[in-house]
C-alpha cells in the first residue's frame, strides 16, 4: 500500500508558522482543531502502515476528516 506522507502544518504551511504558534497559544478552538488534525492523521498513517486494520470506508471518513480539518485551519490562518 502507498502511504503518502502528510508533514506536520508548520511543515505544510511554512509561511503560517508564527501565526500557527500564536493561535495555538491564544485561541482555543484552533489549538483543538489544530490537536485533532494532527490525531486523525496519525490514525490515517497508522491505518496505511498497516499497524492498525481499517476498512476502506473508515479509512475514507478519516482522510475527509482530515481534509476538513486542516481547511478550517488554513482558513483561519488566512483569516488572522
Amino acid at each position: 500500500m502507498h502511504v503518502d506522507n502528510h508533514p506536520s502544518l508548520v511543515n505544510e504551511f511554512p509561511a503560517f508558522k508564527d501565526k500557527i504558534h500564536a493561535l495555538k497559544m491564544e485561541n482555543a478552538h484552533f489549538a483543538k482543531l489544530f490537536d485533532n488534525y494532527h490525531s486523525v492523521d496519525k490514525a490515517v498513517l497508522r491505518i496505511e502502515e498497516g499497524a492498525e486494520n481499517a476498512g476502506d470506508a473508515e479509512l475514507e471518513t478519516l482522510k475527509k476528516q482530515r481534509l476538513a480539518l486542516k481547511d478550517e485551519i488554513y482558513s483561519m490562518l488566512t483569516a488572522a
